[in-house]
Parts: C-alpha cells; structure tokens; sequence
C-alpha cells in the first residue's frame, strides 16, 4: 500500500492548495501528516521524520536561496541585469537571444550545484525577456532544461559522479554519451514542448522587477555584470582543480573543500555584489542593505515551502517506498537501460530528489547486473547505464521537490503552471533521454 498512500497525500495537497487555496507550506505538512499516520508511523516518529526533513533541507538549501536571492535582486536594481541582457541581444539578435540563454544555462549547469545556478539563472531570464520583449518563460524553459540537463548528465555533478563510481564506468565516455544525448534533448525541450504549452504569456514576477530604471551610464560594465554571477562557478571550479593538488590528509585541502562548496562560494559573490553593484557603483550601505531585506521578505515564503517540502520527502522515504518500487522492479525482464531509467524515475516522483533515485536505482540495477567473479559489469555498456540512469533522475518532479518550489517561487506561478510548465520540460527531457540511449544502445 505504499505507493498508494503517497499518491492519497499528494493528491490531498493539490486538491487543499488549487481548489482551496489553501498556502503551499501548510498543504504540504498536511500531506506529510496523512502519509505517515496511513504508513502507521508513530506520533513521535513522524515529528521526528517531519522535523529531520524540514531542517535538512533547509540546513542545505536556505542560506543558498536567501543568498541567491540578495545578488539576484542586486543585479536587478543595479542595472546589471539589463547591461546583460542588452549586450546580449546586442551581440546575438532577437532571434538568436534564446540559443545563447541556453549556453549560459548549460555552462551554470555544469559549473555549480544546480540549486546555485537557477538562482543565479533566473534574473537574467527575466531581464533578457523584458528587454527582448518576449514572454519570459519562452525564454526560462529552454535555458532551465540546459541547465537541468546539464546537471544531471555530466560529471562532476554529484549524481553522475556517484553513478560512474557505482558502474565502473569510464568517464570519458559518459561525456560522449551524455552530450549525444544533452543536445537533441534541449532542442526539443527547449524549441518544440514550447509551442504545444498555449500562451506562455505571464506577468514578470515582483521580485524580479527593478525598483527603478537605471540609466545605461550608471550600470556596471558588462564584464562586471558577468563575472560577480560567475564568482560561485569560479571557486568551485579552482577548488576542484586545487584538491587534485593537495594532499587529502593536510589543513590546506580541509580549507579549499571548504571555500569550494556551495555556501561560501555564494557568501563570496554576495560580498562581491554588495561591493559592485553597490557600493562601487556609488550606493549607500542603507540602499544595499535595503535590497537585502527587500530580497528576504520576497523568498521567505518560498523558503518554508522547500522545507516543507523537505518534511513531505523525508517521510516518503522513511516510508520505504523507494525499496518497495525496486523490489517490484526487478522482477521483470525489460531491457537493463529501461529498467535503469523507469526505477529511477518511480522513486524521483516518489521521493522528489534526483541523486537519492539515481544512487537507489544504481544499487538495485549493479546488484543485478555486476559478474561476481570479475566485480564488472559485463552484460550492458556501463558508461551508456550511467546515461540512462542520469535521464531517470532528471524527470517529472512535483511537490515534494525542492526545486519545483524554486521554479514556482522565482517566477510567481501558480501550482498549475508550473506542472504544466517545469513538470513537463523535465518529463520531456527524461523520455527523449531515454529515447536518445535506447538508440545508441543499438550501436555499442
């Protein structure tokens, strides 16, 4: 009865939040609330489980998205969204400005966690779309599917990574395999599902709308605009190269892997923003603290709702529905890069977290497959296994999804638009992932 319960608690939150509207944050808790009280969870247990998924998300994600959220709204009222998003219709045209979104989301999917990188993607969306007089969303689906795509897919993102380790693949060629399939799944997700969405037209979200229009003159350079969103991708970067340098047993690595994750890689841009975009640009320390609470109150509602979020996920998979799903799974006969991808995308819709379904997958999957005598796989291309995982992983995500929350909450839609919108771009590039592999499987 484990899927069924989750399904019961999941359709309860969408029915108490679209026709109700009853807040997000508290639909979600009553969600968590009935699935475990129907998983015959204790009262203690479940508080227990509530708590530990509300505080982990949070404890991971917060300070992120407050940070993201304070040099996203910097580089709004500073003007150097739009310096951006002029030099780039500038450069590329109109018609082009699309493919070079895309670029940027691929290059911010690759270099940062991707939590970092919409944050950081998502006032250059808006600015390019206001500037280039176009729905903003026909510009956020195609470089947000970049941005998940390469996320997902290619090394050293933590799902790939943590799957070539499980398969003893060769990283080399997930690359190959992962850009064969990156490039026909972000022209489909990106140029085609669009024109079968209806009218995309929606109103520009209030925390992406600068408080005044500042004159071109006054903006920062274009270089500057660049760089300081840039900042987080270049010290995880330089870590990442320095630890192959470093001895792991000295203090020198323990500081690099410190300045490399996530949160003092934003800390460091939020301090560079708070300079460039403020101070430097002749600002007072009042405008720029301003700007900072300003950007709070705008994300603090979507904050509690990921940790919300966060306690709906926790108690799904303290449920074990993601064993249940694997048991059930393994009993049939489909072809090993199918199975792969379908057990990963049963429990990334169950329990909305790409590298947890990716890595039970990858157990379940290796279990079945790796030779006792060698300790290889042998039967199927483990590089191609990687691939096919990593598109599993990168599928519909709805409530109990972080991220979902973050598309929601930065560009002000409704629950509906955005399963109708994030919900099918991921569902679109999973199946043409899938699709993509299933056909290079004929050839190695």
């Amino acid at each position: 009865m484990h899927i069924m319960w989750v399904v019961l608690g999941i359709a309860l939150m969408l029915v108490l939040n679209m026709k109700f509207k009853v807040n997000a944050m508290v639909s979600l808790l009553i969600a968590a609330l009935t699935i475990g009280f129907l998983e015959r969870m204790g009262p203690a247990e479940l508080l227990e489980t509530i708590q530990t998924g509300f505080g982990s998300t949070l404890g991971s994600l917060a300070i992120i998205v407050v940070f993201g959220a304070v040099i996203g709204k910097l580089m709004v009222d500073s003007g150097a969204a739009t310096r951006l998003a002029d030099t780039l219709i500038e450069k590329f045209g109109v018609g082009k400005v699309k493919v070079a979104m895309v670029i940027v989301g691929l290059v911010f999917g690759l270099a940062m966690f991707y939590e970092v990188a919409f944050i950081i993607l998502a006032p250059l969306i808006i600015a390019v779309a206001v500037e280039a007089k176009v729905p903003f969303l026909k510009i956020a689906i195609p470089a947000v599917a970049a941005t998940t795509t390469a996320h997902s897919l290619f090394p050293p993102q933590p799902g790939p990574v943590a799957l070539v380790d499980a398969y003893g693949a060769d990283t080399g060629m997930v690359y190959i395999y992962a850009l064969i399939v990156a490039i026909p799944t972000v022209i489909i997700t990106g140029w085609v599902l669009p024109r079968f969405l209806g009218d995309l037209d929606r109103p520009v979200p209030k925390l992406m709308r600068p408080d005044e229009d500042i004159p071109a003159d006054q903006r920062p350079s274009f270089a500057l605009s660049l760089f300081v969103p840039l900042i987080p991708a270049i010290v995880m970067i330089s870590a990442t190269i320095t630890k192959a340098f470093v001895s792991e047993d000295s203090a020198a690595y323990e500081w690099v892997s410190f300045i490399g994750s996530s949160i003092p890689a934003m800390a460091i841009a939020l301090i560079a923003a708070i300079y460039f975009f403020g101070i430097k640009q002749g600002r007072s320390m009042e405008w720029t603290m301003g700007i900072f609470e300003s950007a709070v109150k705008g994300i603090a509602m979507v904050v509690l709702i990921i940790g919300a979020g966060g306690a709906l996920k926790q108690v799904i998979i303290d449920s074990g529905v993601g064993d249940y799903i694997g048991s059930l799974m393994t009993a049939t006969s489909i072809s090993p890069y199918i199975m792969a991808w379908a057990i990963t995308v049963l429990i990334r819709l169950a329990t909305g977290q790409g590298v947890v379904s990716a890595m039970t997958a990858a157990g379940i999957i290796s279990a079945a497959l790796i030779d006792p005598v060698t300790g290889t796989i042998t039967a199927v291309n483990p590089a191609l296994l990687v691939v096919a995982t990593a598109a599993g992983s990168n599928t519909l995500t709805h409530v109990n999804d972080a991220s979902f929350w973050l598309f929601k909450g930065y560009f002000d839609l409704s629950v509906k638009d955005t399963l109708k919108t994030w919900g099918l771009l991921q569902l679109c590039n999973s199946i043409v992932g899938l699709v993509v592999v299933m056909g290079i499987s004929v050839f190695v």
